[in-house]
């Protein structure tokens, strides 16, 4: 399906911006099979170089797509506009109707701006996140423990694209704020244990004195999970797989829980169970859980969570867009959410897919994350 819909965003533009150009037939031939590629090439990464989810090919070249790839969809997107707005005019204005949806000198300033958008996206999806702190009241939070330091890192997808100085400056800047606690809500890594194996080998060099744990995301399933699992552990990752962990940090409890995805299905492993992560755990202790998708968070609250972690999502992506995200995803896609008496937090990612490196107004984030007990921020 995605590439049925990647071929039609290519045929939209063919027709709508590179037929009305004036240019001979075979120079929009060329042009109009150069969209095409560029729409499908992830057809040709899937099947010649790795897979979809793990394109084995130089991080140049795949921003080099990435590049194309996003200036395509951006330009479509600025046409799309344009006729919308052009079909409107004209219910009013035939004539300035008209003109609007075949303004040629429109169209190719869109092209201009979609091309340079398209570069700037792709600096922002590669570059090291900046650190984005916010304070979040965890119900049951004990006032001995208002002030805890937690950091969510999330949706790293370690590739040819995000390679090990990536993630090695990741780590050192995590590790620069000497949090409590770290978190990583799913989707590590892209590709499997052999091609990854450098690239995930800065994650040992995490610390935090309540521990450093885990949860899979819907890529680690796409390519050998089972060995994944056991690779993770090594690196010092603490794996909650529908399990849940008590803390005591300054004698207090402080349970932290984790489920696993729900793609899990499709590979006959586990499926998310909030019921058995929460298994035991006292109805007096506050819980922090780690759910890669933030949908479903209505039934987690229900549970007993106090604090939902969530990815996935990576924002949306592109500030506009970003409303599709957010429909597929129960309405949640960026921030801090009220659900239920449940606080649910969802990052923007640290990392990204590299079948899609833009961000546009949706940036990445290490996430610093106060918490705070709910008489303190009551308080005036």
């Amino acid at each position: 399906m995605f590439h049925v819909f990647t071929g039609l965003i290519s045929l939209y533009v063919i027709w709508r911006f590179v037929l009305p150009l004036s240019l001979s037939r075979p120079a929009k031939g060329v042009l109009s099979l150069l969209l095409l590629g560029v729409a499908e090439h992830h057809l040709v990464t899937r099947n010649f170089f790795g897979s979809m989810a793990s394109p084995e090919v130089p991080a140049t070249l795949l921003m080099a797509l990435g590049w194309a790839f996003g200036a395509l969809l951006l330009l479509a997107m600025l046409l799309l506009l344009r006729d919308v707005v052009g079909v409107v005019v004209y219910v009013f204005s035939r004539k300035r109707g008209r003109g609007l949806l075949a303004a040629r000198g429109w169209a190719q300033g869109a092209a201009v701006a979609a091309a340079l958008l398209s570069v700037i996206g792709v600096w922002q999806a590669v570059r090291v996140p900046d650190v984005k702190t916010l304070e979040i009241a965890l119900p049951k939070l004990p006032p001995e423990l208002d002030g805890f330091r937690l950091v969510q890192l999330t949706d790293l997808h370690a590739s040819r694209l995000l390679e090990a100085p990536w993630m090695d400056a990741v780590v050192k800047k995590t590790n620069a704020l000497n949090p409590d606690l770290i978190v990583i809500t799913g989707d590590l890594v892209d590709g499997t244990t052999d091609a990854r194996a450098a690239d995930v080998l800065p994650l040992q060099a995490l610390r935090a004195p309540q521990g450093v744990y885990a949860i899979p995301g819907n890529h680690e399933y796409y390519a050998e999970y089972q060995r994944w699992l056991p690779a993770f552990e090594k690196l010092g990752l603490r794996l909650l797989l529908n399990d849940h962990v008590t803390l005591t940090p300054n004698g207090q409890r402080l349970v932290l829980a984790g489920v696993t995805d729900k793609m899990a299905a499709a590979y006959d492993q586990p499926v998310p169970d909030v019921a058995r992560a929460l298994q035991g755990v006292p109805k007096t202790d506050p819980v922090i859980l780690l759910s890669h998708r933030p949908p479903g968070a209505a039934l987690n609250a229900q549970a007993g969570a106090g604090l939902q972690l969530s990815g996935h999502t990576h924002g949306g992506q592109i500030l506009g867009p970003h409303l599709l995200t957010q429909l597929a995803n129960e309405g949640y896609v960026s921030g801090l959410y009220q659900v239920n008496g449940m606080q649910l937090y969802v990052s923007n990612g640290t990392g990204l897919w590299p079948g899609f490196p833009i961000r546009l107004g949706r940036p990445s984030e290490i996430t610093q994350i106060v918490l705070r007990a709910p008489a303190r921020v009551a308080a005036p």
